[in-house]
């Protein structure tokens, strides 16, 4: 047993999983943040039909061999692979576990694990009797299967739900959460050009639009609206207002014929479990959302790193879907070196995962769209047109000179 307040020394561990990762030899290791201090690991049940024991358990299977422990009697047996390499790290002060970020409930499943500054190893012990509750009752789940785990999240998301009633104080308290930043630089970036929507909202239902939207406030809340709950205001909103977007009924919204009867009670049911919707925010840090509805909402931006697939927790705590900084370095990018265009907006996608391109066949989607940022591609995309004409018509002068006569206009 080790001596309580020393820390047990797992460098090789961690050495050797951050060399895992960045070699990219095994599908789904991957760094979760652009910091590199949080990477994802997959972690698919070996009992799964669709289980591939050369890709789900290959950073499994390398531990051991790693270890030397791949004998003969454990050379075709990935679960006790994993297990091997889950205890390792669960039991190393060096990672820890960021459940949050974890996602056991999708086609291709893994879990988060974070790399501990030396800084603060070694702290946990501290935690008393408390602290050691804690860790039994992690030690327990990782014992559960992960099809336990599963049920149990699927069970926490579909609880029984209450209409939404929004009131002046609720809104305001809202407006406190999200957008504590404000301040005088950000009100005076939203008036540059006040003839543009602060957002532009389009929705969908299996690929037919439904909704779209000019917004003009800063803080909007996409939701569903039952008949027994407060409907949107028709009339012109004061500053600061939250807009409501309500999510329309899908048959009075789509064309007869236009989907399956089946697909029309999917989106139905789906619409149920978006009461709360979702809040977002239009700042100085760019686009900032907080879920509040049961059900489950995934997102896709340009700046989430690895394959830009997230999923928006339920927690008080704002996530930015659409970085402001990020976007004028890469439009700076662009505009200097050329390349590929910057994205303007991101994706929403409610129940169902954003995991391909195609989202048409989707139940429920919402594309938000940022005009301010589209008017600078567009004017990026002129300068770069002009600069490659001054250059053509260079590269087609025996000088590589370019005269230009000015002639005024009356």
């Amino acid at each position: 047993m080790a001596t309580p307040g020393r820390i047990r020394s797992t460098r090789r561990l961690r050495n050797w999983m951050v060399e895992q990762v960045n070699s990219g030899r095994y599908p789904g290791l991957v760094w979760d943040d652009v910091a590199k201090t949080m990477f994802r690991i997959p972690w698919k049940h070996a009992g799964k039909q669709d289980f591939r024991s050369d890709e789900d358990a290959a950073i499994f299977k390398a531990w051991a061999e790693f270890k030397g422990k791949l004998s003969e009697d454990t050379r075709s047996d990935p679960a006790s692979w994993k297990t091997r390499l889950r205890c390792a790290l669960n039991k190393s002060p060096e990672f820890s576990e960021v459940n949050e970020r974890s996602q056991l409930d999708i086609s291709e499943p893994y879990k988060v694990y974070r790399l501990v500054p030396l800084s603060e190893q070694g702290q946990v012990a501290s935690g008393g009797r408390d602290g050691a509750r804690v860790k039994r009752r992690k030690r327990t789940n990782d014992s559960d299967s992960e099809e336990e785990n599963r049920t149990k999240k699927i069970k926490d998301e579909v609880i029984s739900l209450q209409p939404i009633s929004m009131t002046p104080q609720e809104i305001e308290v809202e407006r406190e959460i999200t957008i504590e930043s404000e301040d005088g630089t950000e009100a005076i970036l939203q008036k540059n050009d006040s003839s543009l929507p602060t957002l532009l909202v389009s929705v969908k239902y299996v690929g037919h639009e439904v909704l779209k939207r000019e917004i003009f406030q800063r803080d909007i809340r996409i939701a569903y609206y039952s008949s027994s709950a407060s409907p949107p205001s028709l009339v012109a909103l004061p500053v600061g207002a939250v807009e409501k977007v309500a999510l329309p009924e899908p048959g009075s919204a789509l064309p007869e014929g236009s989907i399956t009867g089946d697909q029309l009670q999917a989106c139905s049911t789906l619409l149920t479990y978006m009461e709360k919707g979702v809040l977002l925010t239009s700042n100085t840090m760019g686009v900032i959302a907080q879920r509040f509805c049961q059900g489950r909402v995934y997102w896709r931006g340009p700046h989430t790193g690895d394959n830009g697939l997230r999923k928006l927790e339920r927690t008080p705590f704002p996530v930015c879907l659409f970085n402001r900084q990020n976007f004028l370095q890469e439009l700076n990018l662009f505009r200097s070196s050329g390349g590929n265009l910057p994205q303007c907006g991101v994706t929403l996608c409610f129940g169902e995962e954003l995991d391909t391109e195609d989202i048409s066949g989707k139940l429920i989607t919402v594309h938000i769209s940022l005009p301010w940022a589209t008017q600078q591609v567009q004017e990026a995309q002129s300068f770069r047109e002009s600069v490659a004409l001054l250059q053509t018509l260079a590269n087609q002068s025996p000088l590589n000179e370019v005269t230009f006569n000015v002639v005024g206009i009356i």
